[in-house]
């Protein structure tokens, strides 16, 4: 039995623009490259300064060396432009590279920090959590806070920088004016805030019919052979169609609030501009203001809006920074429900012989229900549904237990917590008499061989599937398929061990898969080893070479098998019939079916398949 899937509410919340403990917390990763951030932060404040060289120059053209003509400052103010105009260059490649390449180095940080974090979380978080969910924390929400670094925080304090700048240079040359010019600036305040308020709600709007994409291409391609099976194409196709068009509808209405916002800040730009030349005409007429710094005005209004247009973009940037920053905190946050030890036992030697215990163990999947139990809320109101309830028994060295039981009756369950994927609510496991939970997990994991029924084989070459838990030679790979007849099928391959196998081994057979998950449990040679439904899917003739090369395997091992086929457990020392959570019956094959019990009628339901196992055992 496995744990429910929880679906999770959807990422549709946007926190506030600025958190100062998120910035804090984010900014801790620039602090490996900080000599990227100052190089760039010095690169925009020499941009924004020399912003203000060309309007300068033009007003001692116009109004120094044109009355005079006196082309040699003409040709001096050029020369100057020309090198502002390099420097200009120099500076705003110099600070996109940096910036660039500070993002760059915090995506592929953060990146790494949550996938080492995604694989210490226990097991229930990815039952509440779908894949396409976490894919989207580490690709799209990494991808937004990279756009942070590359043109937002930087990039604002250079903004800001130009501001300064240029609002100094107009109130030295002319505050009147400078006034005058900043009569639209409570405009284009409203018209941004509009703006940002606009683009705020399409941007969650697009998150959201994004992250619904993700889910929904997630499970349609791992299900694709169901979906084809059925005829589902057109099906599925329309239902994409309605999430796509949602998504096109959500940028379609940002593209609006873009397309309206520029003209509107080109409009006020415009008027500002008006303001000025009517402000200036009259004061040139009473020879109060030179021709030349009114024209400098106009060159340096006409800059000036365009870093107040971009702050209103980078606030947009620095909110949804903030909200993709939060929900990756916050998986980053998220402390595994089965804690790891640090400290070793050695308690338990991987070369020698286990003994497992379950000691009056309970357990329980729906883990909201219990803490409401604990908290008081009465059973009748938060049942809790048991998967196990008290069981108790004893695998030992050498010997070989089977669970058997209808579907759900909690026979994989019991292998999932001894592999610590989850921790019981009530009771113990012990590996020679030390708590599991007492163990470091990988431990408690080497010292197990797990052959599962929904075989997992990672796109990548047979041998390296082969060794997945150890640093094997060639040779022991080899060995290791021998032993389970796997090597003859796997040289029949064109490249042989090197074979490159498809995304789960879908390029082989279901049976063929099963055979290199039997040589990987081998190969890790470890002194527990737990099988479930491990011959599920092997036709007759592999499953006698399985069954051979698995009385070599279990020799001197403690063995747990999972099995709905009694005919492959017959031979096991203990049998455990599982019903509802409970041991209903335990004993070997004989004395059980000569307790005319569960067991003894599933075993008769099964008699078809297994007469002439029966009548070897009888």
């Amino acid at each position: 039995m496995t744990a429910p899937a929880t679906q999770t509410p959807e990422d549709d919340v946007l926190g506030k623009a600025y958190d100062s403990k998120l910035m804090g917390r984010l900014l801790i990763y620039t602090r490996p490259y900080r000599a990227l951030m100052y190089g760039a932060l010095a690169l925009l404040c020499v941009e924004g300064g020399v912003q203000v060289v060309g309007p300068l120059l033009t007003r001692r053209v116009i109004d120094v060396a044109v009355p005079a003509r006196d082309m040699h400052v003409v040709a001096a103010c050029t020369a100057f432009l020309f090198l502002a105009l390099v420097a200009e260059f120099v500076t705003s490649y110099g600070q996109t590279w940096l910036t660039s390449l500070l993002g760059q180095r915090v995506m592929r940080d953060l990146r790494m920090e949550i996938f080492e974090h995604l694989q210490r979380l226990s097991v229930s978080f990815f039952d509440r959590n779908p894949a396409g969910r976490l894919i989207t924390r580490v690709t799209s929400d990494v991808e937004t806070l990279n756009e942070l670094f590359t043109s937002g925080v930087v990039s604002g304090l250079g903004d800001l920088f130009t501001l300064v700048a240029i609002s100094v240079a107009m109130l030295i040359m002319d505050w009147r004016l400078a006034l005058a010019s900043f009569a639209v600036i409570p405009f284009v305040v409203m018209v941004s805030g509009l703006f940002r308020k606009g683009v705020r709600d399409t941007y969650r709007d697009i998150r959201v019919r994004l992250a619904r994409i993700n889910s929904f291409l997630q499970e349609r391609l791992t299900g694709m052979r169901i979906v084809q099976l059925f005829g589902q194409e057109k099906r599925e196709a329309q239902r994409f169609d309605e999430l796509n068009r949602s998504h096109l509808d959500a940028n379609l209405k940002s593209i609006t609030i873009y397309a309206l916002y520029f003209p509107a800040i080109e409009l006020l730009t415009s008027i500002a501009l008006a303001i000025l030349i009517v402000a200036g005409t009259s004061r040139v007429h009473a020879n109060l203001l030179s021709v030349g710094t009114v024209a400098a005005f106009l060159q340096l209004v006409r800059r000036f809006f365009q870093p107040l247009q971009d702050l209103s973009e980078k606030y947009n940037i620095l909110q949804t920074a903030m909200a993709s920053s939060e929900r990756i905190f916050t998986l980053l946050d998220t402390v595994p429900s089965v804690p790891d030890r640090a400290e070793p036992t050695e308690a338990v030697k991987k070369s020698e012989g286990v003994e497992v215990a379950f000691e009056d163990v309970w357990f329980a999947y729906d883990i909201a229900h219990l803490a409401k139990q604990k908290s008081g809320v009465p059973p009748e109101i938060a049942p809790v549904e048991w998967v196990l309830k008290g069981v108790s028994f004893i695998a030992r060295p050498g010997e070989t237990l089977a669970l058997v039981g209808h579907t759900g009756a909690g026979k994989t369950t019991i292998v999932n917590l001894l592999m610590r994927f989850y921790d019981p609510q009530r009771g113990r496991i012990t590996i020679n008499g030390v708590d599991i939970r007492a163990m470091p997990l990988d431990e408690l994991r080497s010292l197990i061989g797990y052959v599962q029924q929904d075989i997992f084989l990672f796109a990548g070459d047979i041998a390296t599937n082969i060794r997945l838990s150890n640093p094997l030679s060639d040779e022991d790979v080899v060995k290791a398929a021998a032993k389970v007849g796997a090597d003859r099928i796997i040289r029949g391959f064109p490249q042989g061990y090197g074979q490159v196998l498809g995304e789960r081994g879908a390029s082989i057979s279901v049976g063929e898969r099963q055979l290199l998950s039997f040589a990987r449990a081998i190969a890790a040679n470890a002194p527990l080893l737990l099988l479930d439904e491990a011959t599920s899917a092997v036709d007759s003739e592999i499953e006698a070479e399985i069954h051979a090369a698995l009385g070599v395997l279990v020799s001197g091992r403690t063995t747990i098998a999972v099995a709905h086929r009694l005919s492959t457990i017959a031979n096991a020392n203990m049998i455990l019939v599982l019903h509802h959570g409970e041991v209903a019956e335990r004993g070997t094959h004989r004395e059980l079916l000569e307790r005319g019990g569960l067991y003894n009628t599933l075993w008769r339901l099964q008699a078809g398949d297994s007469e002439p196992l029966l009548k070897r055992a009888g």
